[in-house]
């Protein structure tokens, strides 16, 4: 607020007074000198504002003043940096120039370089499974490997292109349509998952890379693990099992190489057939006696519970219908001989086929060593016929040496334990006729003797 002249004021103060009179008591030079005094208050305080917005307007000056010589500082700071940066810029230009100069006579090590690095990709893609799905290279691998001349700037751009393709494709996995030969060797257009350099793959199973003929082409005997192949390609998960190949189909190879359950049968010809046989019906004995036995057992312990009552479906029963069939009184030593003659009269239908699993498990080693022998004979003679340049000659005859004689181990052992079971459920009720036998013979005795004793008292 700006000074007003002193006539200005005093003409608004008389202009007021009436209206202060109204309102208070007090004379009017009373309020008139009551408004000089507030004026001079309110200019007091005008002033005092008016130092204090001077005295931050010169802090503020300072202030700036201070960050202005700071920013010069650190701009003289950042000069010298530059400066220094700029030298040794100088020196590593003259350094690297002196070293370009050095490089410029090698060039020829680095062509080497280059004709051997387009060498080892090309061996590498002719290969690899990516080549059956990228047919072409943005490099010209084979003018690179085969040039006379250094390689031009685009030459060495494609090549690096093409490492870098290769290195890129080899860890995806990625399905495309493609010509697969058949077993029969037909060319048909299939559907195929190529797991990165590692297998390709469809939902017939396993596929296996023709270097020569460069395709891809159907194996005629998949291996076991065959079976996730389909269950990965028809997943809708994000993690399905997978049997990998990491040796890009050389383990795949050596596994279907090695034969499976029926193609050992095989190698065991006509021995290992008969030893096989031998199995069958040893093992089929044993399970119809195992059958038999048991519902005699079963019947016997019926029996056991009705001695009185004794019935023919059962040994036991039969037994007690012999005892019951002598004539009372009878001689001791002729009960105990027809009790033996009926005990003796069931033990063929209890020990029925247990000779002949005995031989059996007995006849399948000696059949296997049988067949080792023959294989060997057969091995020599291969080894005298052409000699042991090619071991592929020599290989069905150690194959049916060695497999016969597993064939009979095999077979001998499960006939020998079930001829032992056989023979223990068989001798379990033969011992139990004897003890009831024994017990009758027993029970006569006893009342043979009541009987004497009873005559002599009287």
């Amino acid at each position: 607020m700006k000074y007003l002249p002193v006539s200005i004021l005093l003409g608004l103060t008389l202009a007021f007074a009436p209206v202060q009179a109204e309102d208070t008591a007090a004379s009017p030079l009373e309020g008139l000198l009551n408004r000089i005094g507030q004026y001079q208050t309110q200019e007091k305080v005008l002033e005092k504002a008016r130092e204090a917005a001077f005295a931050n307007d010169l802090a503020t000056q300072k202030r700036l003043l201070n960050e202005a010589k700071a920013a010069l500082a650190k701009e003289q700071q950042r000069a010298d940096t530059l400066k220094d940066e700029f030298d040794a810029n100088e020196k590593a230009l003259t350094e690297r120039s002196e070293e370009l100069r050095l490089r410029v006579g090698n060039l020829g090590e680095m062509f080497g370089v280059v004709r051997q690095t387009a060498t080892d990709l090309s061996t590498v893609l002719s290969d690899s499974l990516t080549s059956i799905e990228v047919k072409e290279r943005k490099a010209d691998l084979n003018k690179l490997s085969e040039a006379k001349e250094l390689p031009t700037i685009k030459e060495l751009e494609d090549l690096w292109y093409s490492l870098q393709h290769e290195m890129t494709i080899n860890g995806a996995i990625s399905t495309f349509t493609t010509d697969v030969l058949t077993p029969t060797g037909e060319t048909v257009q299939q559907q195929v998952t190529r797991v990165g350099v590692f297998n390709a793959i469809n939902n017939e199973g396993y596929l296996t890379f023709d270097n020569e003929l460069k395709a891809l082409q159907l194996l005629g005997h998949q291996p076991k693990e065959a079976r996730l192949v389909k269950q990965y390609l028809n997943s809708s998960n994000d993690v399905s099992a997978f049997a990998l190949d990491p040796s890009r189909g050389a383990l795949l190879t050596m596994s279907l190489a090695s034969p499976d359950l029926f193609e050992r049968i095989k190698q065991g010809a006509f021995v290992g057939y008969i030893i096989l046989l031998i199995g069958v019906v040893g093992l089929s004995i044993a399970a119809w006696r195992l059958i038999v036995l048991g519902n005699i057992n079963k019947r016997v312990k019926q029996q056991q519970k009705e001695l009185n009552k004794p019935q023919d479906n059962n040994p036991l029963g039969r037994v007690l219908n012999s005892y019951y069939a002598i004539p009372k009184p009878v001689n001791i030593d002729v009960l105990e001989a027809k009790m033996d003659e009926a005990v003796l009269r069931e033990l063929p239908a209890l020990e029925m086929g247990q000779t002949i699993i005995k031989l059996f498990a007995g006849i399948a080693p000696l059949l296997g060593l049988l067949g080792t022998v023959t294989g060997m004979i057969a091995t020599f003679q291969a080894i005298t016929n052409f000699g042991t340049g090619d071991p592929k000659l020599m290989a069905g005859g150690i194959s049916q040496a060695l497999v016969t004689t597993v064939e009979g181990l095999i077979v001998a052992i499960p006939l020998l334990l079930a001829h032992n079971w056989v023979a223990a459920r068989s001798k379990s009720l033969v011992q139990l006729l004897d003890e009831q036998s024994a017990g009758l013979i027993a029970e006569a005795l006893e009342q043979q003797t009541a009987e004497q004793n009873k005559e002599q008292g009287q």
